[in-house]
């Protein structure tokens, strides 16, 4: 079991764009394997690569109230979404201990590949659709505090920076 370190924001490195994954070998699925420990370890229910400064198009996630039902999305699209939205309180392991509302679509569809390398599409609701749009989120550089206002991402910024100062200090 190797865990990895969770970038923090406002790092810059949350920002980079991720790039398709050309194949899904054994280093995919030792990283896949790897997310998937630092996700549960942390607790979470979704973790990207690029919070874990991969940039390459893989996610892993498990909603399941016993954590023995790991979803896997390695170069995932969302082919549809429901044109209902929802506001849905949201947390991030890349910004620990802040929640606020973000809207999503209520119901989605996407594609994407297994640990194996074997395409599949799903349809989501809920929260696993919260939880896809999230992390698909973090593969285009997005965190979800960039949905809030400014004085609130602010707020934010200033109090993970001072939370990062105080971990240093220690």
């Amino acid at each position: 079991m190797a865990l990895l370190t969770i970038l923090r924001y406002p790092d810059a490195r949350l920002h980079k764009k991720a790039k398709p994954v050309a194949v899904v070998d054994e280093r995919i699925r030792k990283l896949v394997r790897d997310m998937a420990d630092t996700m549960y370890e942390a607790p979470g229910v979704g973790l990207a690569a690029t919070q874990v400064d991969v940039h390459e198009r893989v996610i892993v996630i498990d909603v399941s109230d016993e954590g023995r039902d790991l979803l896997v999305l390695i170069n995932p699209e969302i082919t549809w979404k429901s044109e209902t939205v929802k506001a849905v309180e949201e947390g991030c392991l890349s910004v620990p201990g802040i929640y606020d509302e973000v809207e999503r679509a209520e119901r989605i569809r996407f594609t994407a590949l297994d640990e194996e390398g074997r395409p599949y599409e799903m349809q989501a609701e809920g929260l696993l659709a919260v939880c896809v749009q999230h992390e698909m989120d973090h593969l285009e550089g997005k965190v979800f505090v960039e949905y809030l206002s400014a004085l609130k991402r602010n707020r934010i910024k200033t109090k993970m920076k001072k939370a990062e100062r105080e971990l240093v200090k220690a």
